[in-house]
C-alpha cells in the first residue's frame, strides 16, 4: 500500500475513532503513530517523543493556562458580575437590554477568559436568572447565552487562535490584534439580531426594567473598572508594543490573583476550583496539539497535501473561490465535528493549498475561527447549546436551538462583510507590525 491511500485509511480511521467519542488528542496521536509506523516503522516512536516533548517545552503554549487561569480568577472574584451589571445598568432597560448585556457580559469576559464555554457557563449563570425574571422568551434568552459564549474564541485572548497560531507558525500577537475589531463587529451584530427578534416579535422581551439614573450607570461602570482595566492594559499593551502577548497574560493573571485576593474571594475552595478548572482545561488543550503535531508530521509523510496542491492549482479555481469553498466545507463539519477537531485536522491539509495561492492567513484564521463558533451553535452538537441546557434545565433542547438562528445568521453576515472588507481583521495587526 502506497503512502498516499495510508494516509486516507487514516482519515477514514480517524472519523471513526472521533464518532464513537474517542478524545480528540489521543485519536490524532494514535492514528499519526500507526501511520508513520506503516510508512516509516523506525521513525514512529521518535516521532511520537519528539513532538510531545517539543511541544510540551513550547515556550508561547504558557499563554494558554495563563489566560485561563486569569478567566477562572474573574469568576470567583465576582469581576465577572460586576462586568454584567455594568452592562445591565446601561442596556438593561431597553427592549430586549437584558439580552444584549448579556451579550456585552460575554463579549467582556471573553476579553479575559478566551474560552467560549466558560463565557457560556460564566455569564449565563449571571445573567439567565435575570431574564427569567422579567418573563424573557426561553429561546432569545438562551441563544444570547449560547451566542454570546462564542465569542470566547474570537475576542483575544483566544485559545482558538493560539493554537491556529501554532499550527500555521503565524504570530500570535498579529492574531490576537486581528480578532478584535471583528469581535467588536460581531458583538455588534448580535445585538442588531436581538433588536430585530424583538422588533418582530415584542412578547419575546415584555418588560423592561426601569431605567437607571446616570449616577447609578457611572457607579455601576466603576465597579467594573477592574476588569475593564486589565483588558484594556492586555490589549492595549500588545498592540503599543510595550509587552509580548505571553507577559500580557502573564501581567493580566497577576492582576486578576490581585483583584481576588483584596476583595477576599481567594478561600481554599475557590483556590483548588480555580486551579483545577485551569489545569483540566490547560491539559486538554495541550493534548489536542500534541496529537495534531503527530497528525501532521503523520500526513506529510504520505504526500497527500502536495498532491491535494497539484490538483487546485490545475483546476484554475482562485483565491477567493477556495477561501469560499473551505468556509462552506467548515459549516458543514460545524454540524457534527467539534471546533477544534475541525481546527487541528484541516489545517495541516489547508495551509499548503492557500499560502501558495496568495491567501492572508491571518485573514483567513479570523473567518475560520467565526465559523467554528457557528459549529459551536449548531445543530445537533452545539457544545454551547449544551453548555446552556445544563444552566437552563427546565428549557427544552429545541427551544434553545431555535433561539440560537437570528446570531447563527449574524455569524454568517460578519463572515461575508470580511470577505468583502479583508481590512476589517488586517488593519489592526498592519498598523501595529508596519
Amino acid at each position: 500500500m502506497d503512502a498516499s491511500s495510508i494516509g486516507l485509511w487514516g482519515f477514514l480511521l480517524l472519523f471513526v475513532l472521533l464518532f464513537i467519542r474517542m478524545p480528540v488528542g489521543v485519536a490524532m496521536m494514535l492514528v499519526g503513530t500507526l501511520g508513520i509506523y506503516l510508512i516509516r516503522s523506525k521513525a514512529a516512536l521518535p516521532t511520537l517523543a519528539g513532538e510531545i516533548i517539543g511541544e510540551a517545552m513550547s515556550y508561547p503554549l504558557t499563554i494558554i493556562p495563563l489566560f485561563v487561569l486569569m478567566g477562572n480568577l474573574a469568576g470567583v472574584s465576582g469581576m465577572s458580575r460586576d462586568l454584567y451589571d455594568a452592562a445591565h445598568a446601561w442596556f438593561g432597560h431597553l427592549k430586549g437590554g437584558l439580552a444584549s448585556a448579556t451579550i456585552v457580559g460575554c463579549a467582556g469576559f471573553s476579553a479575559l477568559s478566551g474560552s467560549s464555554l466558560a463565557a457560556a457557563l460564566t455569564m449565563g449563570r449571571v445573567a439567565l436568572p435575570e431574564m427569567q425574571r422579567h418573563h424573557y422568551d426561553d429561546g432569545l434568552a438562551t441563544g444570547a447565552i449560547a451566542a454570546g459564549g462564542t465569542l470566547g474564541i474570537l475576542i483575544p485572548p483566544s485559545a482558538g487562535f493560539v493554537i491556529y497560531a501554532i499550527l500555521t507558525e503565524e504570530s500570535i500577537p498579529r492574531l490576537f490584534l486581528a480578532g478584535v475589531l471583528p469581535g467588536i463587529l460581531l458583538t455588534a451584530l448580535f445585538i442588531v439580531a436581538i433588536y430585530i427578534v424583538v422588533r418582530l416579535n415584542p412578547a419575546k422581551a415584555p418588560q423592561s426594567s426601569t431605567p437607571m439614573t446616570v449616577r447609578k450607570k457611572f457607579r455601576a461602570l466603576l465597579r467594573a473598572s477592574w476588569i475593564i482595566g486589565i483588558i484594556v492594559l492586555t490589549i492595549g499593551g500588545i498592540y503599543a508594543g510595550v509587552f509580548s502577548a505571553i507577559e500580557a497574560a502573564g501581567i493580566g493573571a497577576a492582576l486578576a490573583l490581585f483583584v481576588t485576593v483584596i476583595r477576599g474571594a481567594l478561600t481554599w475552595p475557590n483556590l483548588v476550583d480555580v486551579f483545577t478548572s485551569t489545569l483540566r482545561a490547560s491539559g486538554t488543550l495541550f493534548l489536542i496539539l500534541f496529537g495534531a503535531f503527530v497528525f501532521k508530521t503523520f500526513i506529510g509523510f504520505t504526500g497527500i497535501t502536495f498532491g491535494l496542491a497539484q490538483w487546485v492549482e490545475l483546476q484554475s479555481y482562485s483565491a477567493f473561490q477556495i477561501v469560499v469553498a473551505f468556509l462552506l466545507l467548515f459549516m458543514v463539519l460545524g454540524t457534527f465535528m467539534e471546533g477544534f477537531a475541525i481546527l487541528v485536522l484541516t489545517i495541516p491539509l489547508l495551509q499548503p493549498i492557500l499560502e501558495p495561492l496568495g491567501v492572508d492567513m491571518i485573514w483567513f484564521g479570523v473567518m475560520m475561527v467565526i465559523v467554528l463558533e457557528m459549529g459551536l451553535i449548531s445543530p445537533p452538537v452545539g457544545v454551547n447549546v449544551f453548555v446552556v441546557k445544563g444552566i437552563a434545565e427546565g428549557v427544552p433542547l429545541n427551544t434553545i436551538f431555535r433561539g440560537i438562528w437570528p446570531f447563527w445568521f449574524a455569524m454568517l453576515v460578519c463572515v461575508i462583510l470580511l470577505l468583502v472588507f479583508p481590512k476589517i481583521a488586517t488593519l489592526l495587526p498592519d498598523t501595529m507590525f508596519n
